[in-house]
């Protein structure tokens, strides 16, 4: 009886025992777990939303290996993982909203690195084995099948569709494009195009806008990019394009009226000593405006190479809240999608917008003959409160001037 009870004890001591170093191998673990907080993600960025988990969980990181996406009101943001590991767990979901500072994730540091994984397929493979044997069982039910001839002797007549039904869904993404299904998609809009929504309805409520229009002669400035294309080209790597020679024209142009680089503040007009021009790009998530600063101190090779470092990073979506911070001038080009005439909105909160639009050839009177020249419409959006009209009409036309004659530029005439 004592031996009996001897082994009872010596067992539960066991058991005491295994389940102290499973205690304590958790334990152990749990303290090599790191916990990563949402990171700041610009200045005034309290919050995002989840766009999407690029590593999921039970997945192996690297050190600074993007993990996931957060949309903030003003760019997407790569998150990065601040420790190798293996990811334990989200604590949020891909379109929740989280703060700045909150918990995101746990990584376990301890975990390697996996060195193979053809283990993982081998499950996969012996699938195929089993289909024969579904094949096989599939004639066993098909017996009872003599009495479907009673039930297909009267005619069913389908129920008559109301082609005029609509039915509402919702989905992530918007469809691509109307197969006449009459079926509503409803997509949450994305942060970035609630802001751009609010911005512009500010513009509107704000501003007294007003456009003037001209048009530019392209001749002159299109001949000299002909001839200057190749050797521009070898020197500096890169093409000469339009949106240079109006981003030039538009500095002298500022410079000459210097309200419009101006701003109302609060009861004051701020005045700018120096020209950060914004350029409308267009991305997969919407329209943004990225700035290139200091544009008096540039020439057309360094104003075609920031375009082109911004326009790729559109692409990309890697634009940053610096690259979109600031500006004093907004230019944007409706013309690449073939646009003939528009009255762009003012960029909140800049004073004026300038609108470049397709160049087409039409007949124009040249010392009393009329002429087929490559002709652009120009727009120039202002606020009436601090721009006045003669202003706004003598901006625009120096901005003419010197896409029509290059000299101007280039002597600073």
């Amino acid at each position: 009886m004592k031996g009996a009870q001897l082994s009872k004890q010596v067992a539960m001591g066991q058991q005491a025992r295994i389940t102290a170093l499973r205690a304590l191998t958790a334990s152990n673990a749990r303290a090599f777990a790191s916990i990563q907080k949402v990171p700041t993600m610009g200045d005034s960025i309290s919050e995002g939303t989840i766009e999407s988990f690029v590593k999921n969980v039970g997945e192996f990181v690297e050190a600074d290996e993007v993990i996931a996406r957060i949309e903030t009101d003003k760019v997407t943001v790569d998150i990065l993982s601040q420790h190798s590991g293996v990811i334990t767990q989200y604590f949020a979901e891909e379109g929740d909203t989280v703060e700045v500072g909150v918990n995101f994730l746990e990584i376990d540091e301890t975990a390697k690195a996996p060195e193979g994984k053809p283990a993982a397929a081998a499950p996969q493979q012996a699938e195929p084995e089993a289909a024969p044997k579904k094949e096989e069982a599939a004639p066993a039910k098909q017996e009872p099948a003599p009495a479907a001839p009673k039930q297909s002797s009267a005619p069913v007549t389908p129920p008559k569709m109301d082609t005029n039904q609509t039915t509402s869904k919702q989905a992530k993404k918007a469809p691509e494009e109307i197969s006449g299904s009459r079926t509503e998609t409803r997509v949450k809009m994305s942060r970035v195009r609630q802001t751009i929504s609010r911005r512009l309805k500010e513009a509107q409520n704000t501003n007294a806008m007003l456009t003037t229009f001209n048009e530019i002669d392209m001749s002159a400035y299109m001949e000299m990019r002909k001839d200057v294309q190749d050797a521009f080209l070898k020197k500096h790597g890169i093409k000469l394009g339009f949106m240079s020679g109006f981003m030039k024209a538009s500095t002298q142009a500022l410079k000459e009226q210097p309200v419009v680089n101006a701003v109302i503040d609060d009861g004051d007009q701020v005045y700018r000593d120096f020209i950060d021009i914004s350029t409308a790009v267009s991305t997969p998530t919407g329209l943004v405006v990225p700035v290139i600063r200091n544009c008096q101190d540039m020439g057309y090779a360094d104003m075609e190479k920031a375009l082109s470092d911004l326009a790729l990073k559109g692409r990309e979506g890697k634009l940053s809240l610096e690259d979109m911070t600031g500006g004093t001038f907004t230019i944007t080009n409706g013309g690449v999608f073939g646009s003939m005439m528009g009255t762009p909105i003012i960029n909140m909160p800049q004073s004026a917008i300038l609108g470049m639009h397709a160049t087409k050839v039409r007949p124009v009177v040249v010392g009393g003959q009329i002429l087929a020249r490559p002709v652009m419409y120009v727009a120039l959006t202002y606020d009436h409160r601090i721009i006045d009209g003669r202003e706004a009409v003598l901006f625009l036309r120096k901005i003419k001037e010197c896409v029509e004659d290059p000299k101007q530029v280039l002597f600073d005439l």
